[in-house]
């Protein structure tokens, strides 16, 4: 079971709690954690990630054992705490501006 940590925003579009847990296949990636995410929550498609391109909207962020996993490639697998359900998997709304 994969934990997953959503921001305000996409917790009210997708009404769900701060934590949400997932089944999720392996490989334990991005794109596998926000495959399953998008499955369960179809609200979410596009909020995430572009519908076409599949890439990360240039405000969202990820991060996972203290590290910003925000440029990795999408398929490369997440630390095993990660994939164990031990720590969690955080999206995070960044904050732009001056």
């Amino acid at each position: 079971m994969i934990r997953l940590i959503l921001p305000h925003h996409l917790r009210t579009l997708a009404n769900v709690d701060r934590e949400v847990q997932l089944d999720v296949p392996s490989p334990i990636t991005q794109r596998s954690i926000l495959d399953a995410l998008e499955a369960r929550y179809p609200t979410l498609r596009g909020a995430i990630r572009d519908h076409v391109t599949q890439q990360r909207r240039p405000l969202v962020r990820f991060f996972a054992c203290e590290d910003d996993l925000s440029h990795d490639p999408p398929d490369k697998p997440l630390p095993e705490k990660v994939a164990a359900g031990v720590e969690p998997f955080f999206i995070i709304g960044a904050i732009a501006g001056g």
